[in-house]
């Protein structure tokens, strides 16, 4: 119940500021661990092991540690934003990427790290094999299943400006902001569109941009069996 009341606070804080000024979604919580509602999703039934989240201070900059080791996770902040579409923008770096990494296929299907936005598509928008699969994760899910999610990805071998699907589901597809020639070790800001994003990758579906339900932070490095490093910090929804 109390989670309830906590995230239903920020979601209502995070509509009623975009019409004013930005929010800033913050990590820092009690020690290093990300502050409610800020919470880990993983799979539906997921068995393998979690990607690690933690709150460290870098170099003087307070940032979430994004750390996969042969796994798999989301830190997920969940939103309910109907009233308009906001930008996003947020800083990162990557320490150790995955070089066996191929987005064009399940096997190397691994990001170092992104920053995803949800979105509540309804189903009658999704084609209906995806609608099925779809339905089946959120009855094996104990948290909601996006039905679009838009992610912003640091890839090793991708040009920045690539758009693609995920090899696993079209619910996801990504955007490469950071590609093989980005500098490692240092600090990237990012600015995007939300809008004009969601319309560009599920356009093909959808002719307006649907609520969103939240926004992820995330790593996995399952499929290669890999190890990846990367820390962000300041996301925030900008008018």
């Amino acid at each position: 119940m109390l989670r309830r009341l906590v995230v239903g606070l920020c979601a209502t804080a995070a509509a009623a500021g975009l019409a004013a000024e930005p929010l800033l979604l913050i990590f820092a919580g009690a020690g290093s661990v990300p502050a409610p509602p800020w919470h880990v999703v993983g799979l539906p039934s997921q068995s393998k092991p979690f990607t690690r989240f933690s709150v460290v201070d870098l170099e003087g900059t307070r940032a979430l540690r994004v750390e996969a080791d042969r796994s798999y996770g989301n830190l997920v902040h969940p939103l309910r934003l109907n009233d308009g579409t906001p930008h996003l923008a947020w800083r990162w770096r990557l320490e150790q990427p995955i070089a066996a990494a191929d987005l064009h296929t399940r096997g190397g299907d691994d990001t170092p790290v992104r920053v995803c936005v949800l979105f509540d598509l309804p189903l009658e928008k999704i084609p209906f094999f995806d609608r099925q699969v779809l339905r089946y994760a959120r009855s094996h899910s104990a948290d909601p299943v996006p039905g679009a999610t838009v992610c912003y990805v640091w890839d090793a071998h991708l040009a920045a400006g690539t758009t693609l699907d995920s090899a696993f589901t079209r619910r996801i597809r990504y955007v490469v902001l950071e590609g093989g020639d980005a500098a490692l070790h240092r600090w990237f800001a990012e600015r995007r569109d939300v809008a004009a994003d969601f319309t560009r990758l599920f356009g093909d579906e959808s002719d307006r941009v649907p609520t969103i339900t939240g926004v992820a932070v995330g790593a996995d490095a399952d499929n290669t069996a890999s190890h990846s490093l990367a820390y962000v910090t300041g996301i925030t929804l900008e008018p």
